[in-house]
């Protein structure tokens, strides 16, 4: 579990209390292994096992991770009658049903109850939510792709490769992980005006995003954002990325007088986080994901709780002249409005994120 996030933990942790008693009941149950790559990947249904131990149990597995997701603990002890047998189970054969809480294990019961209750079960409609087959292909594409990449990446770092030769990694990363075709999707040197943003991003023949791509030694900076929205602005588009290779940041413009960017997300393929919480991010810029605006929520929760944006919502009347009331509740101290946000905006607050804020 060491290599695992905190989600992964979960999941694999909601996996293992279910195999236990599930192989105690006398089913044959993935292995420790088997169970870590499941929840890893949380699916049991996008790796290539050869193990009916798996593939059998791959809806049961779902659902547990499902719950765990959601914080439910010990979901096997609410594991729906339907999930409670290997998918496929013959009638004719079954010897034991697994039975996760305090009643009789059914294999002691009378052969025709058990016969009858299966068949109950098999005619209960399916309650498993999945996720769609497109999201599970898409995940496992950028996760291979950021897998496989790491390795030319660090190369390219540790030679401070130049601008050239790192857009050369990053269009095959576009294509061969985030499946944009680079003859109907990409077009590079794309001109606007009499500039060329690095690459133009079509989905259905409509521009959707502009990627602007600098050297891997290169930190990303406001003068490189500043000029791909110039690209955005130019041409309405909503999606700018900026990327070294590594880093890899996603900003949504919103047309305006004046216009607001929001970051979206920042991930960094060789930085410390695991490669599960990376991909998961780089999903969002999958084609796929990308063309049904599953970022969407992504930006506007970013947008939402940045720190400018919380910081006028601190400032507002309304807000003031309830901390102006708890103020006097806890000490008694009568004060204003105006002193408290004079107080939060000299006293607490940066003064390059006040400048930016009044600046807006």
């Amino acid at each position: 579990m060491g290599n695992l996030d905190s989600k992964a933990q979960a999941r694999l942790q909601a996996l293992t209390g279910w195999a236990v008693i599930a192989a105690e009941s006398g089913f044959v149950v993935p292995d420790a292994d088997q169970l870590e790559k499941v929840a890893a990947v949380k699916s049991a249904e996008v790796l290539d096992f050869d193990s009916n131990a798996v593939l059998g149990w791959a809806a049961t597995l779902n659902w547990l991770m499902s719950q765990a997701t959601f914080g439910l603990v010990d979901p096997h002890m609410q594991l729906p009658d339907e999930l409670k047998v290997p998918s496929g189970t013959d009638l004719k054969t079954i010897t034991s049903v697994l039975v996760l809480d305090d009643a009789m294990p059914l294999e002691r019961k009378p052969s025709g109850q058990l016969k009858a209750k299966l068949s109950r079960e098999r005619e209960k409609p399916a309650t498993l939510s999945r996720v769609p087959k497109w999201e599970l292909a898409a995940m496992v594409q950028v996760r291979e792709a950021i897998a496989r990449y790491m390795v030319p990446l660090s190369e390219l770092r540790s030679r401070d490769a130049n601008e050239g030769d790192t857009r050369l990694v990053v269009k095959d990363m576009l294509c061969e992980g985030l499946d944009y075709d680079k003859f109907n999707d990409l077009t590079t040197e794309y001109m606007v005006k009499q500039d060329f943003a690095d690459y133009g991003v079509r989905i259905d023949k409509q521009l959707v995003a502009f990627i602007e791509v600098k050297r891997i030694s290169q930190k990303l900076n406001e003068r490189h954002l500043r000029q791909v929205q110039m690209y955005a602005v130019n041409e309405g588009v909503e999606w700018m990325v900026l990327t070294n290779g590594s880093v890899w940041q996603a900003y949504h413009l919103t047309g305006g007088l004046p216009v607001v960017v929001n970051m979206a997300f920042e991930v960094d393929l060789l930085g410390p986080k695991p490669l599960e919480t990376n991909a998961a991010m780089m999903f969002f810029l999958h084609r796929e994901a990308l063309k049904r605006r599953r970022i969407d929520d992504l930006w506007k929760h970013r947008a939402a709780t940045e720190p400018g944006a919380l910081l006028g919502l601190i400032l507002a009347e309304p807000m003031l002249e309830q901390i102006r009331k708890e103020v006097k509740r806890r000490t008694g101290i009568v004060t204003t409005a105006e002193a408290l946000s004079e107080v939060i905006r000299t006293e607490i607050v940066d003064p390059k994120l006040i400048a930016k804020l009044y600046k807006s």
